[in-house]
């Protein structure tokens, strides 16, 4: 009830900012906000709208699917290992200030503008997050807990997958978090520069036309969508570090 009580505040907040803004300065391309929020269920209405959705999160959910499962395993790795630290960490580092979204030109000369492109840059953009949280988390596991695995006969992959991925798992679901709200971004910076469907393709598409009103509308939807996603994150979070210390004094203080 909490979070639902300050989101509202702040939804509101933001429309009254957003009404005042209109009214003073008096643009065409600012249109007030209940006029591009009445443009949300005309957009939700057209079957080709609904598909430009759908492809955004199919394409957003299989290269945070990937990037996920990638980055946990390397990061845990490089946690555990100093070798395959040193040997990845200067490439990591060389890779993670460069915009994902600069990448794209590159990626369609070499992949074309459908599919392969987007999802790969937003698997670049999930990817380091990711690891790098997986990777601060292993290096965080209590070494006596590793010792007595491995003095109790456990192996080196057993340890990794028994000991020190559930012992690194707080840490890795805020990479994991990050790691969902750069994916939502890169989705649609890559739609926004290789056009061919999508929530950004949509986006561009009514500024192209000068649908101001329809373009605020797609912006308010990719909001939402990102607060959804989020909300969806939490309970699962939620759900596997119930264990959690830190997850049970959030869960009693009704936050």
């Amino acid at each position: 009830m909490k979070r639902v009580a300050s989101t509202l505040l702040a939804v509101a907040f933001l429309i009254l900012c957003w009404e005042v803004a209109h009214r003073s300065l008096g643009l065409a391309a600012l249109p007030g906000p209940f006029t591009a929020l009445a443009q949300l269920p005309v957009i939700l209405g057209e079957p080709s709208s609904l598909n430009d959705i759908f492809q955004s999160l199919r394409r957003m959910a299989i290269g945070y699917g990937l990037a996920a499962v990638f980055g946990i395993c390397v990061g845990l790795m490089m946690g555990r290992s100093a070798v395959f630290a040193h040997l990845l960490n200067p490439l990591l580092m060389t890779i993670y200030p460069v915009p994902k979204g600069a990448l794209m030109p590159i990626l369609m000369i070499w992949l074309g503008v459908g599919d392969m492109s987007k999802i790969l840059v937003i698997f670049l953009g999930v990817s380091l997050p990711v690891i790098f949280h997986s990777m601060q988390g292993a290096r965080s596991v209590n070494e006596v807990v590793v010792w007595s695995a491995a003095a109790m006969g456990m192996g080196r992959g057993g340890q990794l997958l028994r000991v020190v991925l559930p012992s690194a798992l707080p840490e890795i679901f805020i990479g994991l978090r990050t790691g969902l709200v750069l994916a939502l971004i890169t989705m649609v910076t890559s739609e926004i520069v290789a056009r061919t469907d999508g929530i950004g393709n949509l986006l561009f598409n009514s500024l192209d036309m000068a649908l101001y009103d329809r373009m605020f509308g797609a912006i308010v939807l990719i909001a939402a969508m990102g607060y959804f996603l989020d909300l969806g994150f939490d309970r699962v979070r939620a759900f596997f570090l119930s264990w959690s210390p830190a997850q049970q004094s959030l869960g009693a203080s009704g936050g």
